[in-house]
């Protein structure tokens, strides 16, 4: 609110601007009959604070900043959801950005993070993104940054992931488990950490504990080239009898191609998942998967924020437990 603002509501009551500021911010100086007074002609005349005044004198705007890749996928879309009820519940509103996988726009994103004077960012890297120095901009003004799902490869940021190794890992159990003997492994872009880390170990398992006849690995990312990857195998001489699926996007493109098939899932071919939980239940048998939910890393991740605005001590990594969740796709 404007200056002229405040000195209208001083002169009504016929006391300074500072003592009118000070009770409408419930100072203890201030007695609490001059605040009753102040704060019912502020609703009388409907006052409200100058926001944009308050974050330049304190560089703090009570807004955290979300970047994603990409606002329509359920993982995110759940981990926004997490973190904006916990904000609000904090007092804090939130910014959401999209990088749109594309740096130039991840950059202007962060941009806009370090001009709205944000309190911290939370940010999943793009595919494009090698270099921090963006992201290095935010902490040299003193505004913490908690890296989720995407996160960088480099020490010295604080992060919250999915435990990616466990959770393949336990895929890959299963299709031991399970007797599976030609195995197709599909994975997002293999630029990214986090498909570094799942790929490795889901070969590693398959490799060393149940050495199968026939394992391929590819890197598929979305649907339509999950859909494009998955006709090809099952249409081939050596079609597998299993798919394992990294992510949600990939589980859709696979079942798309099994459909279009009309192959018999688990009776013809058998498929697992990685999965934030809400696609899996969308099939008939409900597809089998090692849950990494959206929602609970988002509440580990406010809480790393929160401890970051408080200045207090907590670890650089955070990791948030996968556990099976038992279908009949395979």
């Amino acid at each position: 609110m404007q200056q002229s603002t405040l000195k209208k509501l001083s002169e009504v009551l016929g006391i300074s601007i500072s003592t009118v500021s000070r009770a409408l911010k419930n100072h203890p100086d201030i007695s609490e009959s001059t605040k009753t007074r102040v704060r019912e002609l502020a609703t009388a005349l409907e006052y409200e604070p100058n926001h944009n005044a308050v974050q330049l004198r304190t560089r703090q705007s009570h807004v955290l900043g979300i970047l994603v890749p990409s606002i329509d996928n359920f993982f995110y879309d759940s981990f926004i959801a997490a973190v904006e009820g916990m904000a609000r519940e904090q007092g804090y509103s939130v910014l959401i950005m999209q990088s749109r996988d594309q740096l130039d726009v991840e950059n202007a994103n962060l941009h806009l993070f370090r001009k709205n004077m944000v309190s911290g960012g939370f940010a999943s890297v793009s595919i494009e993104t090698e270099e921090m120095n963006a992201f290095q901009k935010l902490s040299d003004q003193k505004i913490p940054v908690v890296f989720f799902d995407r996160v960088p490869e480099l020490p010295g940021f604080h992060k919250v992931c999915l435990s990616d190794a466990k959770a393949a890992r336990l895929a890959a159990e299963t299709i031991i488990l399970k007797k599976k003997k030609r195995v197709l492994g599909l994975f997002g872009h293999p630029h990214l950490s986090i498909t570094k880390m799942r790929a490795a170990s889901f070969r590693e398992t398959l490799e060393k504990k149940a050495p199968v006849p026939q394992f391929c690995i590819d890197y598929p990312e979305g649907i339509e080239k999950s859909k494009e990857v998955t006709l090809a195998a099952l249409k081939s001489h050596t079609r597998p009898d299993v798919i394992f699926c990294m992510g949600d996007m990939i589980l859709v493109g696979v079942m798309q191609a099994i459909h279009e098939l009309q192959l018999k899932v688990p009776e013809e071919i058998s498929v697992i998942s990685i999965s934030n939980g809400l696609f899996p239940t969308m099939y008939n048998p409900k597809i089998t998967y090692v849950e990494t939910n959206g929602g609970k890393l988002g509440k580990l991740a406010f809480s790393q924020m929160m401890s970051a605005i408080r200045h207090e001590p907590f670890p650089e990594i955070s990791y948030l437990e996968a556990d099976l969740i038992e279908g009949g796709s395979i």
